[in-house]
């Protein structure tokens, strides 16, 4: 079995959490195949705080192999005096590091089967990078438009065009090269991953899709995008309207492509919660993260699900 990458993330939030209460389901053979980046001394003294019992040991790479099933940290620099509050400087740099060695060992596909990063303050980027999936989509150097946000549980998957900007820079930022180049994406994975044709459900920007008026991003971008997408053999519709979509005529699709962020991901919490991993496709590797954030509000609570978490390990040995 190849190895699992797993980026602890952000220090001040449930990630050691839910990194211990997976990491207890986990068989032998998962375990010694997985490494974390984090910071041992972090790791050991947030464990002690919320009470939990394992062995963890420093490896100096993912060669090293080990005949035990301890918690194997490669090891990132972190100066730290509340271990649940890292101060955001020493956060940041600890964050970025961890993001870049992931990346670098990622790239080793005879090795690696991807990585997973567990959730992360968009804030620590030091506003070099909106979100993670950017982050990576950067260092990959991909062409652009050709990173794709995927949300995926097994009864639905949905999909932004654009991903982590401001509402007012929506519109300008959808065009129909744009949403071609991520459907086909999308539709190419389903059909290498899953083996299967996806039924793809396209949304309308605006309310009531505009009524289609004919200076609506509706008919002067999203229709002929899905006329394309038609012409090359995808199997695509719309544009469907977003608020009604939702109610049950999702079932009958595969994946829903929104036009931004919460027009798609919003209604499918409302549906399935976290029953769900985040995926960015069009990488030169596999890269998951649970899909759900920091919850620094709930540290020490012993509430925090690591279903998600467990979901991401689950697709990273079963994907190809």
């Amino acid at each position: 079995m190849k190895k699992i990458i797993i980026l602890t993330g952000d220090p001040n939030s449930i990630n050691s959490e839910i990194l211990y209460k997976t990491w207890k389901t986990l068989n032998k053979k998962v375990r010694k195949n997985v490494y974390f980046i984090s910071n041992y001394k972090l790791i050991k003294k947030q464990f002690d705080i919320l009470g939990y019992k394992t062995k963890i040991e420093i490896v100096k790479n993912i060669d090293n192999l080990s005949k035990n099933s301890n918690i194997k940290i490669i090891n990132i620099d972190l100066i730290f005096n509340n271990p649940f509050k890292v101060k955001k400087n020493q956060a940041s740099n600890f964050i970025l590091n961890s993001l870049n060695l992931g990346h670098k060992l990622a790239l080793d596909k005879k090795k690696t089967l991807g990585l997973i990063n567990c959730p992360i303050n968009k804030e620590l980027l030091k506003n070099k990078f909106v979100g993670v999936t950017e982050y990576f989509a950067n260092k990959c150097k991909v062409k652009k438009n050709s990173e794709v946000m995927l949300i995926k549980n097994e009864k639905l998957s949905v999909s932004p065009i654009t991903t982590h900007i401001d509402i007012s820079k929506i519109a300008r930022s959808i065009n129909k090269g744009k949403i071609v180049k991520k459907v086909k994406i999308i539709d190419l994975w389903f059909k290498k991953n899953l083996n299967i044709k996806p039924k793809i459900a396209i949304l309308g920007l605006n309310p009531h899709n505009a009524e289609l008026r004919k200076n609506s991003e509706e008919v002067k971008i999203i229709l002929p995008a899905i006329a394309k997408l038609k012409k090359q053999g995808i199997n695509a519709k719309g544009p469907f309207v977003a608020d009604t979509i939702f109610i049950k005529d999702y079932k009958k699709f595969d994946v829903i492509v929104g036009m931004y962020h919460d027009q798609i991901i919003a209604p499918f919490k409302s549906l399935f919660k976290f029953d769900a991993i985040n995926m960015t496709l069009g990488l030169k590797y596999l890269r998951l993260s649970p899909d759900h954030g920091t919850a620094s509000d709930i540290i020490f609570k012993n509430k925090a699900d690591p279903y998600s978490l467990k979901k991401c390990i689950d697709a990273m040995i079963n994907f190809r």
